[in-house]
């Protein structure tokens, strides 16, 4: 399963990185207004649109132009989930452990493009190709899709961990009261027993 996980984040961060340098070949950055070279539609309704622009911060472009920071947290974080997906794998559910791969894969997918930034003045931010068009929202790459996606599927597998432990620590709690209450020795009939035999 370790294999798995790791052939996973290598599948993706190769994936994410060969869209990235197709969108670098094929279409100009668009340093201002997002310019639009393709959209996908159902019908009349836009869904998205291909784009090519740089981010050199992170999500809506927070902590814009701090590339070493971005770079020096985001390997932190990187190192740590790795060391945890390779210690704890035989402990970890499958699905959580796929999440953590999909966490892994989009955080290096991004991090290559910071550090690329770093040696490579010409390099300018992090690709960004993936405009909504139904919503205003930031434009984005896949490695955003799989921090998002590992992200969300984490958090709901810690809720229903939660719940389910939550409710068979109720049941078990029931259960001490059940017995509780068939006790011979918890029942007033016999202490009131005992006393008239005294």
């Amino acid at each position: 399963m370790l294999a798995l996980a790791w052939a996973i984040v290598i599948v993706f961060v190769g994936l994410d990185q060969l869209i990235k340098q197709l969108v670098i070949l094929n279409f100009a950055e668009s340093p201002g207004a997002v310019r639009e070279y393709y959209t996908f539609s159902i019908g009349d309704f836009d869904i998205f649109s291909l784009t090519h622009i740089r981010n050199d911060g992170a999500a809506w472009s927070i902590l814009g132009g701090q590339t070493v920071l971005l770079v020096s947290f985001t390997a932190v974080v990187m190192v740590a989930i790795a060391v945890y997906i390779t210690v704890r794998w035989r402990k970890l559910p499958r699905l959580e452990l796929l999440c953590m791969s999909l966490i892994l894969a989009g955080g290096l997918g991004n991090l290559i493009d910071r550090v690329r930034m770093l040696i490579d003045d010409g390099f300018t931010g992090v690709v960004d190709y993936i405009k909504l068009e139904f919503i205003d929202f930031p434009v984005f790459n896949l490695a955003d899709i799989l921090v998002v996606v590992g992200g969300i599927g984490f958090c709901v597998l810690c809720v229903i961990a939660e719940i389910k432990a939550s409710k068979k620590k109720s049941e078990e709690g029931k259960k001490a009261e059940t017995g509780a209450a068939g006790d011979p020795s918890c029942d007033d009939s016999g202490l009131e027993q005992g006393k008239e035999d005294a």
